[in-house]
């Protein structure tokens, strides 16, 4: 039987997790696979980026190195772009100009960097000005790391995940940062006004300062970055400006294909877009109308894919996904889930507010089971929480009693309770990682894949390995033990 040509445009991480999919369903047998990626090198954790930003080697978030695909039968395109398809004879063609064949297509470009028109930020050529950057690539971060230097004054202009997150590498690395934010609150997809306001205060105690309800109208000054103006007229000084205001699907492939768009590429519940042979997964598909921009949906929709491709169930169907994440934000822990807001009178809305402790914990419950929650700084019930809401479980009569440190479960469903989400890892299975030899964060992740999607929880893992790992001999029992 010949073996069909499956060519994936993009290799960010939904191709990163397609390709372990498809390889462990023996894919090899039945595709001829061929990778398609703008950057240099094999694709990298983007939710890792701010690591490297901080001054970890950029291979400590690669996670499938140019060996890699070689080592799979997997053929890897670097540094080229793909133009469109001709769906009509199937090929794809490259901005070389050069075609490939393809039998089956998937479209996986994720999203590109939202970037306000700002006033002076450009070059004369359209490029962006020395001191000006777009926070969302490996090289983004190095050409960062390269220019801050302590001392020097920076604007991050968003107030979302990423942007935070490089407002807090660059204040450890000693700048004086300031964060513009257009919303009233911080983080407002995922947290209402006083989440955001408790966000907003934990992070101005880490010394970095915070602008809400603000805008960049331009920047300043003739050969370098001297400083932003804000739609108030004041002027800030800069030394480098970061904009890191939020992400949109990137269908430029798909809309020079032909494809159906609405706000991404339009899939349905198979992830096929409505071209015979060509699907879409990851950030820049559309599904019921939804996008997903985190790690767990995204892999689901991979799984969901490899089994329908390579035949292991061909009944597979993507049915949606709920929304939660339960991140690390400037070194405080926020998780989000569900609603941010009430949507029905007859919801119920339980919160807790400790005002000098800067923490804040909210439920919204309809009919005894949750809609939505979120936690910022007090994050010990959100693992809990996250279960509950996956399954949709019912809340105890006292909806107050989720809210202790073990969710009011009991020891069994804490055995059970999902330390991971993305992988599905639970409690108990971190336990017999390390009931069967690996005793340190590194091995246990290794052995669970635990902890190594977005990465929120390796505190959390880190705490299970402290809890039950046995600990360390001596060096000269271990000696003793070899001879």
């Amino acid at each position: 039987m010949r073996r069909k040509d499956l060519v994936i445009v993009g290799n960010g991480m939904a191709t990163c997790r397609l390709l372990d999919e498809l390889i462990s369903r023996g894919a090899r047998d039945r595709y001829n696979i061929t990778v398609f990626g703008e950057e240099r090198g094999g694709a990298y954790n983007r939710v890792l980026l701010s690591k490297v930003l901080a001054g970890e080697a950029p291979d400590s978030i690669v996670t499938k190195p140019p060996a890699w695909y070689e080592r799979n039968g997997v053929r890897f395109v670097a540094e080229t772009s793909v133009a469109r398809l001709d769906t009509a004879a199937r090929m794809v063609e490259t901005a070389d100009a050069a075609t490939h064949r393809y039998d089956v297509a998937v479209i996986a470009t994720g999203s590109r960097p939202l970037v306000p028109p700002l006033e002076g930020m450009t070059t004369p050529e359209g490029d962006l000005r020395p001191g000006v950057f777009v926070y969302r690539t490996l090289d983004d971060c190095l050409r960062m790391r390269s220019h801050a230097r302590a001392g020097d004054n920076a604007i991050v202009v968003g107030g979302g995940l990423l942007g935070l997150e490089a407002a807090k590498v660059l204040s450890d690395m000693g700048l004086h940062v300031t964060v513009i934010h257009v919303a009233k609150g911080l983080m407002n997809a995922q947290l209402d006004q006083m989440g955001g306001d408790m966000l907003e205060q934990q992070i101005e105690r880490c010394g970095i300062f915070v602008r809400t309800g603000r805008t960049v109208e331009a920047v300043c000054g003739d050969d370098i970055v001297e400083g932003v103006r804000l739609d108030d007229g004041s002027i800030l000084p800069a030394d480098m400006v970061i904009l890191a205001c939020g992400v949109r699907p990137r269908v430029d492939v798909a809309r020079a294909s032909g494809l159906p768009i609405n706000k991404g590429i339009v899939v349905n519940d198979t992830m096929a877009t409505q071209v015979p042979g060509v699907y879409a997964i990851g950030e820049c598909a559309e599904h019921r109308g939804k996008l997903y921009g985190i790690v767990t949906p995204i892999w689901e929709q991979a799984a969901v894919l490899a089994d329908l491709l390579t035949g292991a169930n061909p009944q597979a169907r993507y049915r949606g996904s709920k929304l939660y994440s339960r991140l690390k934000v400037a070194g405080v822990d926020v998780t989000s889930m569900g609603s941010v807001e009430p949507e029905l009178e007859s919801d119920e809305v339980l919160q807790i507010v400790e005002t000098r402790k800067c923490t804040y914990r909210k439920l919204i419950i309809r009919d005894g089971r949750l809609l939505g929650a979120m936690f910022v700084g007090n994050t010990a019930a959100s693992a809990a929480l996250v279960q509950m809401f996956d399954r949709n479980d019912p809340l105890p009569a006292d909806p107050l009693e989720v809210l202790c440190a073990g969710g009011g479960a009991g020891p069994a469903a804490q055995g059970d309770r999902v330390i991971c989400n993305c992988h599905k890892v639970n409690e108990s299975a971190l336990r017999e990682a390390i009931q069967g030899g690996a005793c340190s964060l590194e091995a246990v992740c290794a052995v669970t894949k635990a902890g190594t999607g977005c990465g929120s929880c390796r505190s959390e893992i880190a705490q299970v390995v402290a809890r039950y790992a046995p600990p360390e001999k001596p060096a000269a029992d271990r000696v003793a033990a070899a001879g």
